[in-house]
């Protein structure tokens, strides 16, 4: 069993996404994640530095150490690995390094060997076919050649807050059997049915929002319940 398996004991995962601004801001949400009803956090870098993100990362963990909480370090991409606190549950990463054509997976074993130089033990969520890094062809392809490197294969639709195509979806879990596979875009409380026979994992921000960096408690709730929580 994976460990992903192993922690997440639902047959699916709703993962909040915070858009961390500040410390203050960040636990805020954090707290409002965990009442409603989501399985854990990421906290995720936009406007500020990886340096703040991890700053910030500590007081919540501080606040709420039960809370299972990972980091998407936007702008040191897979570096981040070696920089993140090694009590960090997951790195989610939107690059896995995965490509269609020649060395497909050359960064991704690059990653693997820094990965494993590494102190951190956390649960790695890699981005596979993700949005704004090109079209791919053939998805259930890549998701196949990131297997071995990916605990939790994380795809998306083509932007932010746009809903994926569920046959992408439905061929790319096809591709891995058992293996976790996330949604990291559009899911909203009144879609998700329709990615539940296929994604184990949710990553949810703007369809749970007020706004970039605000959830909606009443939003987080409503897509708990939607994966019967």
């Amino acid at each position: 069993m994976s460990t992903f398996k192993r922690v997440f004991k639902e047959k699916h995962t709703f993962l909040a996404v915070v858009h961390a601004e500040d410390g203050v801001q960040a636990l805020r949400n954090a707290r409002i994640a965990q009442q409603e009803g989501a399985d854990g956090i990421f906290l995720i870098n936009h406007a500020i530095s990886y340096v703040n993100l991890l700053e910030y990362y500590e007081k919540v963990r501080e606040q709420l150490p039960d809370l299972w909480i990972g980091l998407n370090c936007l702008d040191i991409g897979r570096s981040a690995v070696s920089v993140i606190p090694n009590n960090t549950a997951g790195l989610w990463i939107d690059n896995a390094g995965i490509k269609e054509g020649k060395d497909s997976t050359t960064e991704a074993e690059e990653f693997a060997v820094l990965r494993s130089n590494s102190d951190w033990q956390g649960i790695y969520f890699g981005g596979v076919a993700f949005k704004y890094q090109g079209e791919v062809n053939d998805v259930a392809k890549v998701a196949r050649l990131a297997a071995p490197f990916v605990d939790v294969i994380t795809t998306s639709g083509a932007g932010t807050g746009k809903a994926a195509d569920v046959a992408k979806i439905q061929r790319m879990k096809e591709a891995i059997g058992d293996q976790p596979l996330a949604i990291a875009s559009g899911i909203t409380p009144e879609n998700v049915h329709e990615y539940m026979p296929y994604a184990d994992c949710f990553l949810v921000a703007t369809g749970i929002s007020d706004s970039h960096t605000e959830l909606n408690p009443e939003r987080v709730l409503a897509l708990a319940k939607a994966l019967g929580r």
